[in-house]
């Protein structure tokens, strides 16, 4: 049948939005009845529509009751049932409405991807002029790796971390694939990071969190950054697609674009934002993203093996952990050049709109802490701040897992192997004598690869350094152990001998251990204490305060139980001792 293109109000075009109640079909369809230029069909999966509370008396509810928009039961596995829903459509929005609730594999492959070739064929049968599919972004994004202003030239992924983002990549192959075919024109559309009003995945996972033991918890060094697009404009996306294409710009056609708000930001900082604004704390516990994931492995682990006989659903997933510390911006400079696509809705206003349409599941900031994430940790301090303290708190996890392999090697190498330290010592030094050589004899380029040269002052100590740590040494040496032994030949502190009493018996209980076992604990509390220490900084130290008060308290009873003659005798050395300290500072 001939469809008529012109478009008035008088004569609006009908257009048909599959997944019409979705999150983005719903913003899609508002805009489009704004225009006064369509009369849409709206498709979903629900027997009838059903309007919410704040849609009525709306421009929804008008249009439905003047005829301007319809609804249509759609089950996108029936060809049958889209060809109904789309018959006379000028054009079709493909919005991909899966319903996340459901964890059957087999249910989101028919949906999205049998789903929409059952779209393509149908609007092929029923010469639909033009075809727009609501991606993902997602599809070009393996899981793993991150993305820095990423354009329509990436690749699809060979694999994915998310089946999902499979199934998506294929449906948008199929789209893209069909353009041309029977006079159909198709386009695809990937939103990046889709929030607003009326969300029901991204914003109520983040409040979900917040509301749980782990809402101080982030994971990442907290750097990455990220593309997030409002609702309104993923969807006033798609109409400035719909109006290229029924433009005929070739270019357009059978093509791809990215669709952002234009600015990138910080993920902690967006999450931070929505909480606060929510009354929710700001995440500021970071955790290593190599370390989370190796936890979130173990766990699927114990979960597919002891599944069935223990609760131990784990809440993360490889997936979720790297999408939350990988960078993902893209460039989508295509689609404001081809498409004429520029925001309608800056990010601070998108924001603020989503945190008011959310105050109803607002917190109580009454009872909130909240901790400023510049300020240095005790253990940081107590680690010097420096480099020291970037690896053994994970603030660089490079530079950690290498010294961590480093050492481990070690302790293998000296320890572990059977050899003695000699032999062990002597076999390591021919390790890397042979690399040296080796390293030296290299071109400077190799494979277009440069290969940087180690300078012969690399291996050399600086005689300031020398002098500067035998002189820290020979400073700690006279005023802690000479200090202490003077003290304890004086027979005056009864306290700093029982002090230096249990830890030389501690030290004679840890030496009855092999020195390869101490080793090994020793790496693996040095590795993990301290930034268990950082994240619980003040549980640790309210327990420290509290047995430190019992310590007094039972020092105090002991002392008011002792017998006479004992309190007089510890008094009198004391209170000696006490004489004998104030008399040394004075000469």
């Amino acid at each position: 049948m001939a469809i008529d293109e012109s478009s008035s109000k008088e004569n609006p075009r009908i257009c048909t939005v599959l997944g019409g109640r979705s999150f983005i079909g719903r913003s899609l369809v508002q805009l489009l009845l704004k225009s006064e230029q369509w009369t849409v069909r709206i498709a979903g999966s629900a027997p009838s529509l059903i309007l919410d509370r704040k849609e009525q008396n709306s421009i929804l509810s008008d249009a439905v009751s003047i005829g301007r928009a319809s609804y249509f039961q759609v089950d996108v596995r029936e060809k049958s049932q889209v060809c109904e829903a789309i018959e006379g459509s000028t054009v079709v929005f493909h919005m991909d409405a899966l319903d996340l609730s459901v964890h059957d594999i087999y249910h989101h492959y028919m949906v999205t991807v049998q789903g929409t070739k059952n779209v393509i064929n149908a609007c092929r049968e029923c010469k639909v002029k033009r075809l727009i599919y609501n991606s993902s972004a997602d599809v070009v994004f393996d899981g793993v790796h991150s993305i820095h202003n990423g354009d329509e030239s990436l690749p699809y992924p060979w694999r994915y971390e998310d089946r999902l983002s499979d199934f998506r990549s294929q449906a948008e192959a199929l789209i893209l694939f069909a353009n041309g075919t029977d006079g159909l024109l198709t386009c695809a559309l990937r939103p990046s990071n889709v929030f607003g009003p009326g969300d029901t995945h991204f914003i109520p996972y983040l409040i979900g969190e917040a509301r749980s033991v782990r809402a101080k918890f982030f994971v990442g060094n907290g750097e990455n950054l990220c593309d997030f697009t409002y609702v309104d404009n993923a969807a006033h996306a798609h109409i400035c697609a719909e109006q290229t294409l029924c433009s005929g710009m070739a270019s357009v056609a059978g093509k791809a674009f990215f669709i952002t708000n234009l600015e990138p930001v910080n993920m902690i900082e967006f999450v931070s934002l929505i909480l606060e604004g929510l009354d929710y704390p700001r995440p500021w516990i970071h955790l290593p993203a190599m370390l989370v994931l190796i936890v979130v492995v173990l766990l699927e682990w114990v979960h597919k093996k002891f599944g069935p006989h223990i609760n131990c659903q784990p809440q993360l997933n490889p997936s979720l952990v790297h999408f939350l510390s990988c960078t993902r911006t893209f460039n989508c400079s295509n689609a404001q050049k081809q498409l004429g696509y520029s925001p309608i809705v800056s990010l601070e206003e998108g924001v603020t709109l989503t945190i008011e349409s959310f105050s109803h599941l607002s917190g109580d900031s009454s009872y909130l802490r909240y901790r400023d994430c510049n300020k240095p940790s005790k253990v940081d301090k107590l680690l010097g701040g420096g480099k020291v303290a970037d690896i053994l708190l994970w603030r660089d996890e490079k530079k950690t897992f290498t010294c961590l392999l480093a050492l481990v090697f070690l302790l293998c190498w000296f320890f572990l192997s059977g050899r003695t330290f000699i032999s062990s010592m002597a076999r390591l030094l021919v390790l890397v004598s042979v690399i040296l050589f080796i390293h030296g004899i290299l071109p400077f380029t190799m494979f277009g690869f440069a290969i940087e040269k180690i300078p012969p002052s690399y291996f050399e100590a600086s005689e300031t350094v020398l002098k500067d740590r035998l002189t820290f040494l020979a400073t700690t040496w006279n005023e802690g152990v000479v200090c202490t032994l003077r003290t304890l030949a004086q027979g005056d502190d009864w306290s700093l001998f029982f002090k230096v009493a249990c830890s030389l018996y501690f030290l004679k209980l840890f030496l009855s251990f092999s020195f390869p076992v101490m080793a090994s604990v020793g790496l693996v509390l040095a590795f993990t204490i301290f930034i268990v220490y950082e994240q619980y900084e003040e549980e640790v130290d309210k327990l420290l305060i509290t047995s430190h008060s019992y310590v007094k308290k039972s020092k105090e009873f002991l002392d008011g139980h002792l017998p006479p003659f004992l309190a007089a005798f510890l008094s009198n050395n004391q209170r000696l001792g006490q004489d004998d300290r104030s008399s040394q500072k004075h000469q």
